[in-house]
């Protein structure tokens, strides 16, 4: 397979050969891994349930877990949903990567859509299927929201959706997603949001596409899916935990699928992420902490905070250029947005991840704004 080079290896590439200024210590802007620590009561959940590691985990979830996720779907998005309506998972990578091989399997020349700039799991899924893809350009002239076209969707058999957006921060709110639910019904593609940022709204609480799709009447959620991950949430990516929910008809059989996956979470994991996702009151200090850190992007750059994420996506002239040098004078690492792009998306803007505490996403914040003064 011929899968595209990761963003982050392009970096590494790019900047080989610059020696980066020693006047300052190294910092990263590139990763959306959290660097704040995790809460204690998760890791003494961890660590009280260690002995279960002389025991296999069921591929379907332990029931602490899955009611766990059907307590937080309650409470954060008002959600009753039952067993055959949700899938824990091993994160959201993985299902990103292996849903799409077991859904198009079967049919023939089958075709992907997905936003544009991308998280780029989408992109080697569809590579792995052998599936054409169509692109939601994603882009200033439209506000950084996926475009509809009839046509292409029409062709289409499966679509993701991805709000809160990463690389751009955008979000859709109800009466978008309601329409989206509508295309997918009408043109009988199965459509999935992915939510891994949901929780980390810096303003109202956002809705779920499961939400969108009861609003329009579509109670059993027929072809549509939502996935969601404890990594940012709780500031606990080494977890591994998600989850994916909707249609329990796609589900039954992808369960079935699953099982010769192996992808199922060690118990210790499991119960440790079974505490996190019942509980709400940690992730409101994490929120406070990323609207600190938007409030001094606001300070030093004079940027205006997202709806949601933890991400800017910051427009400059040149990404390529600017990248290198706020890495060679700067000692300061971006991700340029043509990484995360194709046919030209991306192209003159670069993504920072504001994951560190106050001091640090200040320090880094105020190198950004000395190396665009010198651009």
């Amino acid at each position: 397979m011929n899968f595209e080079t990761y963003p982050f290896e392009k970096l590494n590439q790019l900047l080989e050969a610059v020696t980066p200024s020693s006047t300052y210590s190294p910092l990263s802007l590139t990763i959306g891994e959290p660097q704040f620590a995790t809460p204690q009561f998760i890791l003494d959940a961890l660590n009280d349930n260690a002995p279960l590691l002389n025991k296999y985990p069921k591929t379907a979830g332990e029931t602490v877990l899955r009611e766990a996720m059907l307590k937080y779907n309650v409470e954060r998005f008002g959600l009753t949903l039952d067993n055959t309506q949700i899938i824990p998972t091993f994160g959201t990578r993985e299902v990103l990567f292996n849903f799409p091989q077991f859904l198009l399997h079967d049919i023939k020349d089958p075709v992907m859509v997905f936003p544009n700039p991308f998280y780029q799991i989408y992109e080697g899924a569809a590579k792995a299927c052998r599936a054409e893809v169509i692109y939601l350009n994603l882009n200033a002239s439209n506000d950084f929201q996926p475009e509809v076209d009839d046509e292409a969707l029409a062709k289409a058999d499966f679509v993701i959706l991805n709000s809160p957006n990463n690389p751009t921060s955008s979000v859709m709110l109800m009466e978008d997603l309601k329409k989206w639910v509508e295309l997918a019904l009408k043109h009988d593609f199965v459509l999935l949001n992915d939510e891994c940022y949901s929780d980390l709204y810096l303003g109202e609480p956002l809705p779920s596409l499961l939400n969108a799709s009861i609003e329009v009447g579509n109670e059993t959620f027929k072809n549509i899916l939502v996935i969601n991950s404890i990594s940012k949430r709780s500031s606990a990516p080494g977890l591994r935990s998600g989850f994916i929910a909707g249609d329990a008809e796609i589900l039954k059989e992808y369960m079935v699928y699953r099982t010769y996956v192996g992808c199922a979470s060690p118990l210790p994991l499991q119960h440790a992420a079974a505490v996190a996702w019942a509980d709400q009151d940690h992730v409101n200090g994490f929120r406070e902490k990323y609207k600190k850190n938007f409030e001094l992007a606001k300070e030093v750059l004079g940027l205006d905070a997202p709806e949601a994420t933890f991400y800017i996506w910051l427009k400059v002239e040149d990404e390529i250029a600017f990248t290198t040098k706020l890495y060679k004078e700067y000692n300061l690492k971006v991700i340029p947005g043509s990484f995360l792009g194709r046919e030209g998306e991306g192209k003159g803007y670069v993504r920072l991840a504001l994951v560190y505490e106050a001091k640090k996403t200040k320090e880094a914040l105020i190198r950004i704004k000395l190396c665009l003064e010198n651009t």
